[in-house]
């Protein structure tokens, strides 16, 4: 297919926008390279040839169902029109054609197959996931993609993507003014893939069904728990790439933004580097005893990055989201408690697990909510304490 559809299926896009007109006047947002256009309409050509392919189908479609609206239409209208009662023409008596049986029959047929061929042709092609040079596992979590690179470059990879914090606390606000054009899109760690490399994305989910959809990439799967399914892509354009969960996955469905970044090669090749010696520095020893401001220090970002969403920077809550200041968990001295809660979840999901955290995150971010705000405890957990309740 060429890159010119734009053009060629003018009809198609004049169809689609002839309802803006009526549509107000546009907020002063400008369109997100990679993500939605203000008053988008149609989907976007993407780049991938999936995705260029999903682009024709549509339009092609669409123009064929016009054409076959107009002249059904068209007939039915003339024949009112034409055969009226009130010049002079009476009901014909007739009981059945076997030409216009056959013709009807015949012709939808045709029309059909004519556009089940090149639909199931792309659908094929959506599914084969085979000869991938990369495989990334993406998890689903209430509210937050883990990304677990399994194959290829950069295996052994693992990381979670959450809403960046200052959209959330935007969102909270009431985005009153100006917003960034990436608003609710930001994260805090985007999938990273090269270009022009075949990308298998194997989806599954934690807690609910959630939904993997990148329009730009021209891939949507739903994340099911105890399921695993796959899609692929390959990007022909570096680039920053947007989608979101599309299923209907909780309250806060809305904040659980996807953002792909495709690189060059020697770009990927370099953030492979430097996100296995972030790893390495994260591979904290569980055994060792951290003092209290060293420990506080680590718990802050970790809280920014994985708690701030639900439970505010103030450590408030909002609505159903308990406070953590003032906690009586929180504060209770028997350390338990709070790690069982932090590992296990509790509420039936409302409060996610976080065993995908390492044990010095959780003890980090425990004593960080245990002497912040107004919980002046002193009291300090060791990664030695999370590791001895895991399996509990």
């Amino acid at each position: 297919m060429k890159s010119n559809w734009r053009n060629k299926f003018w009809p198609a896009n004049l169809l689609l926008a002839a309802g803006a007109a009526w549509s107000g006047v546009a907020h002063a947002v400008e369109d997100l390279p990679g993500g939605p256009s203000v008053r988008q309409l149609n989907l976007p050509v993407g780049v991938t040839k999936i995705a260029e392919e999903q682009y024709f189908l549509h339009n092609a479609m669409m123009v064929l169902c016009t054409v076959i609206f107009i002249a059904v239409f068209a007939v039915m209208f003339y024949s009112i029109w034409k055969h009226r009662k009130s010049v002079g023409h009476k009901a014909a008596n007739f009981h059945e054609s076997v030409v216009v049986e056959v013709i009807w029959t015949i012709v939808p047929f045709i029309i059909v197959i004519l556009m089940a061929l090149p639909a199931t042709k792309v659908l094929v092609a959506q599914k084969d996931t085979t000869n991938a040079d990369l495989t990334i596992k993406t998890t689903g979590y209430q509210w937050k993609w883990g990304y677990d690179y399994i194959k290829g470059e950069g295996e052994g990879l693992a990381f979670i993507s959450t809403l960046d914090s200052s959209h959330r606390a935007l969102s909270d606000a009431g985005a009153k003014g100006d917003v960034p054009v990436d608003y609710l899109l930001k994260v805090d760690n985007p999938m990273v893939v090269p270009i022009d490399t075949k990308v298998r994305i194997i989806t599954t989910a934690n807690d609910v069904i959630h939904a993997f959809a990148v329009p730009q990439l021209g891939i949507k799967q739903d994340a099911i728990p105890g399921f695993v399914r796959d899609t692929w892509f390959r990007a022909e354009k570096v680039g920053d790439y947007y989608g979101q969960c599309q299923e209907l996955c909780g309250k806060e469905h809305a904040y659980m933004p996807i953002h792909v970044k495709v690189v060059s090669k020697a770009d990927y090749t370099a953030w492979v580097d430097g996100k296995r010696k972030e790893a390495a520095a994260k591979q904290d020893d569980p055994n060792k005893v951290w003092t209290l401001p060293d420990i506080m220090a680590r718990g802050e970002k970790v809280y920014a990055s994985n708690c701030a969403a639900c439970h505010q920077a103030n450590g408030k809550g909002a609505g159903p989201i308990k406070p953590l200041d003032g906690s009586a968990v929180v504060l209770d001295a028997d350390h338990a408690k709070q790690i069982l809660v932090l590992l296990n979840g509790q509420n039936n999901g409302a409060m996610p697990s976080w065993k995908q955290l390492s044990d010095t995150d959780i003890a980090a971010v425990a004593s960080y909510t245990k002497n912040s705000w107004s919980n002046k405890t002193g009291q300090l957990i060791q990664p030695a304490e999370v590791l001895a309740q895991r399996g509990k």
